[in-house]
């Protein structure tokens, strides 16, 4: 079931991270995202009603679409947002402890990582993939200059991702972006222009998708 989940979430290229959105919208904002192609949703921790957004959009669009959670810094964390439905863990840190809950519940996990150093680590504790963030930092190039001695490791950049910039780091050998802000349009969702959000996502997957 996780190398499926896995699969899925992999398959747009998108993860689309959704923090903080109005918890009457939420909903409409996951189902407009679905709908434009998006197949891995992370609702973070620290947005209202957290678990049982989850929940409900695991419910609803689970057949479409994996739902995880984020901004997960802890094994408690990590613990709850499973016990709500969450297929996969997303961390903008890395935390041996959330790695080891995800893996005993056979979730996907994605630690956050900076250095070499710490994406190696995240690998060898039990990572399926890493979170490089916050990407825009670094850049593309980051990611490439990796693929030598790291290139076994899946890499997720996230953090200052557009569409402008989107492609360069699939390019440089990301598998995936983790991607807010720039996706999650705050004047569609403040007029719930709900077709608009579906055609931005659209766009983000046409840039990410793997061929």
């Amino acid at each position: 079931m996780k190398h499926h989940n896995l699969e899925r979430l992999l398959e747009s290229g998108v993860v689309a991270v959704v923090r903080k959105v109005d918890r009457d919208k939420v909903l409409s904002v996951i189902a407009s995202l679905v709908k434009g192609g998006v197949t891995a949703i992370e609702v973070t921790m620290d947005s209202e009603d957290a678990l049982s957004v989850i929940s409900e959009a695991k419910e609803k669009y689970g057949d479409q679409a994996v739902i995880g959670a984020g901004t997960v810094l802890d094994g408690e964390s990590a613990q709850l947002a499973i016990q709500a439905g969450a297929e996969f863990i997303f961390a903008p840190t890395l935390s041996e402890q959330t790695i080891k809950v995800a893996n005993r519940y056979g979730k996907i996990v994605i630690p956050g990582v900076f250095t070499p150093t710490e994406i190696l680590q995240a690998y060898e504790w039990g990572a399926d993939l890493v979170k490089v963030f916050p990407a825009s930092v670094l850049g593309p190039q980051f990611i490439k200059d990796l693929q030598g001695p790291l290139g076994h490791i899946p890499m997720m950049p996230t953090g200052g991702l557009t569409l402008d910039n989107v492609e360069g780091y699939m390019n440089a050998g990301a598998v995936a972006a983790g991607i807010g802000g720039s996706l999650l349009n705050k004047t569609y969702i403040k007029n719930a222009e709900w077709d608009k959000l579906t055609d931005l996502a659209r766009q983000f997957v046409s840039k990410c998708k793997r061929t």
